[in-house]
């Protein structure tokens, strides 16, 4: 039997084609990038609102909700930080946007000052790559597995 115009042979072939070139957009689909909001990202609308003077700690968190940090030493700055990113299939995610915004109180609990920081002002920090030497001595395997053995007296009730 051979495949004329029209016959089921030759749509065969143009049905599994189909399915080929589908399998491949959904494959390049899948690896589209994704953009993910992490933290609290305050909108300019809602800062620019924010008096010195007037407004109070409870008017702020009213206002942008709670900090996403709270100064360690001075509980009188508060941190709303936020970032997106995107991530394309396997590759390392990408910073697209950050933004930090720094409430400051005075003593009487009411704003003082604001700050905003973007991604333009951030500093890069290089991590240092020293190894901090631990107290004691270098035991091989066999001293850790076996170290123990013959330490403790049994039957003493120790």
């Amino acid at each position: 039997m051979t495949a004329t115009k029209g016959h089921p042979l030759r749509s065969g072939r143009l049905c599994v084609s189909a399915i080929a070139l589908s399998i491949t957009v959904l494959g390049v689909a899948a690896c589209g990038g994704s953009v993910q909001v992490r933290g609290n990202m305050p909108d300019a609308e809602d800062v620019a609102v924010i008096e010195p003077g007037v407004h109070s700690r409870q008017d702020i968190v009213d206002l942008l909700g709670s900090p996403s940090t709270i100064s360690t030493f001075q509980d009188s700055k508060w941190y709303y930080i936020g970032q997106k990113t995107q991530e394309f299939a396997f590759m390392k995610p990408e910073v697209i946007d950050r933004s930090v915004l720094v409430v400051t109180f005075n003593e009487s609990g009411y704003v003082e000052q604001t700050a905003s920081y973007t991604l333009a002002d951030a500093q890069e920090v290089e991590p240092v790559d020293r190894i901090t030497p631990t107290e004691g001595r270098d035991l091989t395997l066999l001293q850790q597995l076996f170290g123990n053995l013959g330490r403790f007296g049994g039957g003493s009730g120790n």
